[in-house]
């Protein structure tokens, strides 16, 4: 792998050891990827902390945050000092809500390491906003732009919805382009890589966000990790759609990059798309496939007594808790049901100053920040059947969690919080 000299510099030892184990991490990954080269990037979505139980056990157990960012972040069985970071970075969500721990089963003594935790990411220089969505908040890389993301929902916007450009990193590659402010360059840095590889044609009406779900996975299903070109969409999608289609798309498959014909930034037209290559395959979205994706989604739900609805996955765009309090307002959350909405912090400090967090409050949701079901593992005690707008929590949590899943619209969701039954289209 070639290096320029600041990064034979780096590797070299000049910043540290910290750095050195960094560009060594880098320079294994790369070779491992086939990359020849590394690429300069100053935007980064890491996950740093030790919020889960196993990197809460192991920083206690190895003297402290030191030690998780050297073993997890660096590959390095030696704990070093960490400096602070070289590239802008933002932090995922984390493992629990650390301001309601009683509702994620945790204690106060876990929400205090928490807290230190939190210190000494702030310290190295990271931005602490704890949310899957950093497009939101404040993270919004320009096109073109190389960045080093986690989060598959994140990463599938960010190459996209903005067209900057990132694979899906892990806690290792993520820390250690924070300190050198270097990324493997593979995948979709490289303009081929970016090129369609399925032509999507849509034979039916694909337009409330619980459509553009139930697109996305049924197109990750199909396409798995490659790039899927979709034409025929009549109404531009919002920023809630565009979320929950690529959330759903990269957790039935592994897709990180789709193109919409005359809507995303790198498909002007469908020859664009495909960068004058021709697709692998034509795949058709009817109204056949839109019931059979509905029916595979919701595979594990039987009972229709709802006891648990958890909305804000990905976390809720500003658009979509004004919705949800129009929904709600002048109506109450059933006594045997509990609703759950998940957003990322700054957007809740907006919906509190905006009133909305008060009616969703006082209709019985609770409005929560920094995690999500998935995440933490968490529902309320004794939830045996929920209900999703997310088909990527209703693709996961069954399993996480063992309990039934509906999925369905917010209007469907909302219904069922405050009736606790499900009474969706379908059921």
């Amino acid at each position: 792998m070639h290096l320029t000299d600041e990064e034979q510099a780096m590797a070299d030892g000049r910043d540290g050891p910290a750095v050195a184990r960094a560009m060594d991490l880098l320079q294994r990954y790369g070779r491992a990827l086939g990359a020849e080269r590394l690429v300069a990037t100053n935007n980064i979505v890491a996950s740093v902390g030790a919020t889960t139980p196993f990197m809460r056990d192991f920083a206690r157990s190895k003297g402290g945050m030191d030690a998780v960012f050297s073993e997890f972040s660096l590959d390095s069985d030696a704990v070093v000092k960490i400096p602070k970071i070289r590239a802008f970075t933002t932090h995922t969500q984390l493992g629990f809500v650390p301001d309601q721990p009683e509702r994620m089963g945790v204690d106060e003594a876990t929400v205090q390491f928490y807290r230190q935790g939190e210190a000494f990411i702030t310290g190295l220089g990271v931005q602490a906003t704890n949310t899957c969505t950093p497009y939101q908040v404040g993270n919004l890389p320009t096109r073109g732009e190389h960045c080093a993301w986690m989060e598959s929902s994140a990463v599938i916007y960010c190459n996209s919805v903005l067209g900057a450009r990132t694979n899906t990193e892990g806690r290792e590659s993520v820390g250690a382009a924070m300190l050198t402010g270097r990324i493997p360059y593979w995948g979709y840095h490289i303009d081929a890589n970016r090129r369609g590889t399925h032509h999507v044609l849509l034979q039916t009406e694909v337009e409330s966000t619980s459509d553009w779900g139930l697109l996305g996975y049924w197109i990750g299903d199909q396409v798995q990790e490659r790039v899927p070109v979709v034409e025929g969409v009549k109404s531009i999608p919002n920023l809630a759609r565009l979320k929950h289609f690529g959330a759903a798309a990269s957790s039935s498959g592994g897709v990180e990059m789709y193109h919409l014909v005359g809507i995303t930034p790198e498909a002007p037209n469908l020859d664009a798309a495909f960068g004058g290559k021709r697709a692998i395959e034509t795949l058709r979205f009817g109204l056949v496939e839109h019931r059979a994706t509905w029916e595979k989604i919701n595979a594990t739900a039987k009972d229709t007594k709802v006891d648990y609805v958890m909305l804000g996955c990905p976390h809720y765009t500003m658009e979509q808790l004004w919705e949800v309090g129009r929904l709600i307002e002048g109506r109450k959350v059933h006594p045997d049901c509990e609703l759950w909405i998940f957003t990322a912090r700054a957007i809740k400090s907006i919906s509190d100053q905006n009133g909305t967090t008060k009616i969703l409050e006082e209709a019985g949701a609770r409005v929560m920040t920094d995690s999500c079901s998935a995440m933490s593992r968490a529902a309320p005690k004794g939830a045996r059947v929920a209900a999703f707008d997310s088909a990527k929590q209703a693709h996961y949590v069954p399993a996480i969690l063992g309990i039934q899943a509906w999925y369905g619209s917010v209007d469907e969701c909302i219904h069922a919080a405050c009736t606790g039954r499900w009474d969706g289209r379908f059921a």
